[in-house]
């Protein structure tokens, strides 16, 4: 299996002046889990995935963990050989040409950025939905979106450990209230097959397939532990761990969730994708309606520990895209006490709040900020994985150590991943989404030719 395929292992590589093996395999898993903000997509993803796919809902997102499970093995085991800040963007460099592997880390900054802009808008709801609960008045969106961004950058700022325990806590707060209403859901319902859903009534082959190209949003990310090459502790152990965990482990919690919310709905009148809080009216459904502003706290502070996570992640890959001539050299460097990239952070905090703050000042709703740009960041990690794949196998062919199942593996995660690129193309959505294929491109080209020139003037 590619989980078993043994790289040659390397001396470990070098910090790059950050904070060497300080967290523990817990705090690597919870940068993967808060990048993919696990309750986000009970929340918000799973009633726009019921909108397309109706019954097929749980189907779509036991597709997706199997086309994810397929990239977190292949991903995983690159991890097995390597360690650095650099993400996939330096397993690319060791396999593909050195055009594929700039692509590669373009793309992987344009999704972690599009990533925490578009949390940062989700953070303006829930921010908003609490406010008005206890006080009857919202606040500023741009305010909101602000102090998420500045507060987030602070803490990958100041301190890796810290970060990385404070999304732990947040998350594993949050997703331990979801779990709660799950459970007592099921209960309440009997333990019986919901015929509805396993026969798939009223789900249509396209609506399937376009749920799966808005479902793999609720998994990008899962690999954001790579990130954490040089601070993990024994990282060629903890970080492919953390990868296959989080993929697997998502997809199990997403699959559980979108069946009990469809269940949990029927008896409402309502439909998933009418209810502006679903986690409200299932929280209702299980008797204790209380828990539904908890979920509602949990989804804003997840939102926020996404923030941190993207911000964090794409810091460690700016930083390693400068010592390799990509970006400027300043952002190479770290801070002196606090062992952090911290010019990488200020830039790529910047990065994250520009795009959701224009958007929240020119009146755009906070489930538009998340749409948009999380589906722009879709498709960096898209060509990402898919890039991967293509480059695992390359790796073992001149270790000549590739086998079969390993490149049916490989192939069959580089498919998947053009089905979800053509996905997003096909049939082409209303805009503003018709534009983002166009925009995504257009990024791509400006970065390459800002890179060629640099490359010269590096020459030069």
């Amino acid at each position: 299996m590619a989980s078993d395929t043994v790289l040659p292992q390397r001396p470990r590589e070098e910090a790059y002046g950050l904070r060497h093996g300080v967290l523990s395999p817990l705090e690597v898993l919870a940068q993967s889990v808060s990048t993919i903000a696990p309750t986000t997509t009970p929340a918000m993803t799973i009633p726009l995935v019921f909108a397309l796919a109706g019954n097929g809902t749980w189907l779509v997102y036991l597709l997706a963990t199997a086309g994810i499970g397929l990239v977190a093995l292949l991903i995983a085991a690159f991890a097995r050989h390597s360690a650095s800040p650099g993400s996939l963007y330096s397993y690319a460099t060791t396999s593909l040409p050195p055009a594929l592997a700039s692509l590669a880390a373009w793309a992987l900054l344009l999704a972690y950025v599009a990533t925490g802009s578009s949390v940062a808008g989700g953070f303006i709801n829930y921010a908003n939905v609490l406010l008005n609960t206890f006080s009857g008045h919202e606040a500023p969106a741009t305010l909101l979106v602000a102090g998420a961004v500045f507060a987030a950058s602070w803490l990958a700022y100041r301190d890796v450990k810290v970060s990385a325990q404070a999304m732990l806590w947040m998350e594993g707060i949050s997703v331990a209230c979801i779990v709660l209403v799950l459970v007592l859901i099921l209960f309440r319902h009997g333990l019986h097959i919901d015929r509805e859903q396993l026969s798939l009534r009223g789900a249509s082959p396209s609506g399937i397939r376009l749920g799966l190209v808005l479902a793999m949003f609720s998994f990008v990310g899962f690999e954001s532990a790579t990130t954490l090459g040089a601070e993990a502790k024994e990282p060629l152990r903890t970080i492919p761990r953390a990868v296959l965990q989080c993929a697997i482990g998502a997809g199990v919690f997403f699959m559980v969730a979108a069946y009990t919310e469809v269940l949990g709905f029927r008896p409402t009148g309502l439909t998933l994708d009418q209810s502006p809080a679903p986690m409200h009216v299932l929280s209702q459904q299980a008797g204790i309606s209380v828990l539904g502003l908890v979920i509602d706290a949990g989804a804003m502070f997840s939102m926020f520990a996404c923030t941190l996570a993207c911000i964090t992640a794409a810091a460690r890959l700016v930083m390693l895209m400068s010592h390799h001539g990509l970006v400027h050299g300043a952002l190479r460097r770290t801070h002196a006490r606090n062992e952090t990239p911290h010019f990488a952070v200020l830039v790529t905090s910047f990065a994250v709040l520009l795009p959701a703050l224009v958007l929240a000042a020119r009146g755009a709703s906070s489930a538009d900020i998340y749409g948009w740009m999380g589906s722009l960041a879709t498709y960096g990690f898209i060509t990402v994985y898919g890039l991967v794949c293509v480059a695992l196998p390359i790796r073992l062919r001149h270790l000549q150590s590739l086998n079969k199942l390993t490149l049916c593996i490989a192939v069959t995660g580089a498919v998947a991943m053009l089905a979800a690129f053509v996905g997003n193309l096909y049939p082409m959505p209303q805009a503003p989404y018709s534009w983002l294929p166009y925009v995504y491109l257009g990024y791509l080209l400006v970065a390459l030719v800002a890179n060629k020139l640099m490359r010269i003037e590096h020459r030069a």
